[in-house]
């Protein structure tokens, strides 16, 4: 996997370059400022990219705002956001674009290595990877709407989905059957008036373009 880094931290940057590196992808090139993403991410058109949010010269959202430009350029960029920070705004306005392939996780809370490399493989597949608290801004966004109809455990399965889980690993996660996650499943697609019969990634894009307002 060819992937362009954009991030300010040298020590991050670096520790970046050498994990991907050591896993097998290739660092197409390594973006220091916020100017320097756009022309890097059109120049190379790599299969990822892994950029902070507030980046030199005004600490904004300089990172961000170039990945948005050049998902607009080349259609389905996957881009896997790390910041330190739930930014609400810039999450659903990146997640407003359509959700295929995209990821955005907390610093912090990345506890492995492991599930690191697990995330950016999946958002460059198309998928989501979403830390729990970014899902839980985006989920309380939004008020005076059909989530407020779900129960706690709907809303503990529609969580789980946003972040990109399957069914299996819903089961594991809140101990309980596959069956009982289905049942949940159906429930909050009906109450949310989304076809029940999607499966897979798509249900997934379908539950955040709803949250989004699409």
């Amino acid at each position: 996997m060819r992937v362009v880094i954009a991030e300010d931290n040298a020590l991050l940057r670096e520790g970046l370059v050498l994990l991907l590196t050591s896993a097998g992808h290739e660092v197409a090139a390594v973006a220091r400022t916020g100017p320097e993403v756009l022309p890097a991410l059109l120049e190379h058109r790599p299969d990822a990219a892994v950029l902070d949010v507030r980046m030199p010269p005004g600490f904004r959202d300089e990172g961000l705002r170039a990945a948005l430009e050049a998902r607009e350029r080349m259609p389905g960029l996957p881009v896997l956001v790390l910041s330190q920070y739930v930014e609400e705004s810039y999450a659903a306005e990146l997640l407003g674009g359509g959700a295929s392939g995209v990821g955005y996780l907390l610093k912090d809370r990345v506890g492995r290595v492991d599930e690191f490399l697990e995330a950016l493989d999946r958002v460059a597949g198309g998928g989501t990877a979403l830390d729990p608290e970014v899902v839980t801004e985006l989920l309380t966004r939004r008020r005076d709407s059909p989530l407020d109809s779900l129960t706690p455990r709907e809303r503990e399965v529609l969580k789980l989905m946003a972040q990109g889980h399957d069914n299996t690993t819903i089961a594991r996660t809140l101990v309980v059957t596959e069956r009982a996650v289905s049942k949940h499943i159906g429930n909050v697609f009906l109450k949310l008036g989304l076809p029940t019969g999607d499966s897979g990634h798509r249900r997934v894009l379908a539950v955040l373009a709803y949250l989004n307002g699409r």
